[in-house]
């Protein structure tokens, strides 16, 4: 089995971010997305990992390269403009070949991983199988309509009068009989090749189309507040781990992670947090549920439930609480603040 992840897409929804660097390589808890996705699908078996890449090919290929780092060996195809999620797969045909594949959206977390999902594939081997979440409002979603059986009866792209609440989250699962669907369909209103026709177009023409619901933590890190409530979730997972310096003047509550090369100086860290390679935190509070990046200086100043990006400075601001600050911002002089601060940005808050 191969794996198809899609990483072209431009995150509008995460600007100032996704102005500066690939929704995919958001950290959470110091780790890009894209690889908590290479490393489920690493644990289900799968080394060949072909990466859908638009513009921003050399930024991701920089963070993952040829993937042998991660275990695994990574394709990158280009896709010179977003034409949907099943023209992905015809312009995949030549890397996937006539192999079963999972195909994987890059910006979702699955923090449970998908072994048991991929187990049931591997036994039943459905044309096709979608991990779907049940969610309050459906409406947002593709929606899987399914008999007793979990089998697919009908697919609607965000119907305004659901008729079930299992959303088609970021994951598929195909035998090579998707690509005579895709091959059979034609663009929809948007100009696009939508996977959800090629399904309905399987589920039509009587082929076996399964859904299985996903039961563990879920998220597509789209916009800033999901990306800080992955980050809360994978952090409560840490375990103390001390590579780099704590002084005796200091305070460690709880988990806390502290990286090589890193420094905490009469401060106090309460975890769960994770302080990255090369930071200097002095004299300052990170609360719960912080990932400071590498390389950041922290200083006099009062941070938690946030994420902080590599290189970043921030200095005597107190109270900065959700917030997600980019790589090498300046922040500067403040109290009591939410802060969404883009790369490179410097800002003196008032006090």
């Amino acid at each position: 089995m191969k794996a198809l992840v899609l990483s072209g897409g431009a995150g509008t929804r995460l600007r100032p971010f996704s102005y500066s660097m690939p929704k995919q390589l958001i950290p959470i808890a110091n780790k890009p997305v894209l690889e908590y996705v290479v490393d489920n699908l690493r644990e289900i078996g799968i080394t060949e990992i072909g990466i859908i890449v638009g513009d921003r090919a050399h930024e991701i290929s920089d963070v993952l390269g040829d993937g042998s780092a991660l275990g695994v060996a990574i394709t990158y195809i280009p896709q010179d403009s977003p034409l949907g999620l099943a023209h992905c797969v015809k312009i995949a045909r030549p890397f996937l070949g006539d192999d079963d594949f999972v195909m994987y959206l890059g910006d979702n977390m699955l923090v449970e991983g998908i072994s048991e999902i991929a187990d049931e594939f591997a036994a039943v081997r459905p044309s096709a199988q979608v991990v779907v979440y049940k969610v309050p409002d459906p409406r947002a979603f593709g929606v899987a309509e399914v008999d007793e059986n979990s089998r697919v009866t009908r697919l609607v792209e965000k119907p305004q009068e659901p008729r079930s609440d299992l959303a088609m989250i970021g994951v598929y699962f195909f035998t090579p009989r998707i690509h005579e669907a895709v091959d059979a369909i034609e663009p929809s209103w948007r100009g696009e090749l939508e996977i959800t026709d090629a399904l309905q177009w399987l589920v039509t023409n009587d082929r076996d189309v399964r859904a299985r619901i996903y039961s563990g933590f879920w998220k597509d890190t789209g916009k800033v507040e999901d990306v800080l409530e992955c980050n809360r979730e994978v952090l409560q997972r840490l375990r103390t781990d001390i590579q780099g310096v704590v002084d005796e003047e200091s305070t460690l509550i709880g988990d806390v992670v502290v990286e090589e090369g890193a420094r905490v100086v009469r401060s106090c860290i309460v975890g769960p947090a994770i302080i990255g390679a090369g930071t200097l935190v002095e004299e300052s509070i990170i609360g719960p549920y912080t990932a400071i990046g590498a390389d950041c200086r922290i200083t006099e100043s009062g941070v938690s439930d946030s994420i902080v990006l590599s290189g970043a400075f921030v200095h005597n601001v107190s109270g900065i609480e959700t917030s997600l600050i980019g790589r090498k911002a300046r922040v500067g002089s403040g109290k009591q603040h939410r802060l969404v601060v883009g790369d490179d940005a410097h800002v003196e808050v008032a006090a």
